[in-house]
């Protein structure tokens, strides 16, 4: 049987036991994946991540992924990837357009009301590591460390 033949079980594993990467189109899929990597890839015996800092992960990964939906052309790509300090994401889009606050300071908009602008504040606050590169192929790939601690 091919790995691609392979069925996930109800822990994202296929039989052989390796993780399922699901294809994530919104972030709705995309936070219930980056809940599930949490409590079957960090989470362990000695340490379970902070119900605080997974809803700080939850907030990043909408933010990123709503904006490679609305304002980056589609999403192109969902990846997590676990680290001893917590977890990296990867958000890559479809547009070449760096946003004018990737790189900000992550002050709050000087416009209370404005339709945009707390997003990227945001992710700054939250995040450590943000870069944005762009892809060989077209769009940009948004990167961030979101630090977990253990209870």
């Amino acid at each position: 049987m091919s790995p691609s033949e392979h069925q996930a079980t109800r822990d994202g594993r296929v039989s052989d036991g390796t993780p399922v990467t699901p294809t994530v189109t919104t972030a709705a899929e995309a936070r219930d994946h980056a809940r599930a990597v949490v409590r079957q890839q960090w989470d362990s015996t000695s340490r379970t991540a902070r119900e605080e800092d997974v809803i700080d992960l939850l907030l990043v990964v909408s933010e990123l992924v709503t904006n490679a939906i609305r304002h980056g052309d589609g999403l192109a790509g969902f990846e997590i990837t676990v680290t001893d300090d917590g977890v990296r994401l990867a958000v890559h889009d479809r547009s070449d357009t760096i946003p004018d606050a990737a790189y900000g300071s992550g002050a709050l908009p000087a416009r209370i009301g404005a339709a945009h602008g707390y997003g990227w504040p945001l992710v700054h606050r939250l995040t450590r590591e943000v870069a944005v590169e762009p892809r060989p192929e077209g769009g940009k790939t948004i990167s961030a460390l979101v630090p977990l601690r253990a209870r």
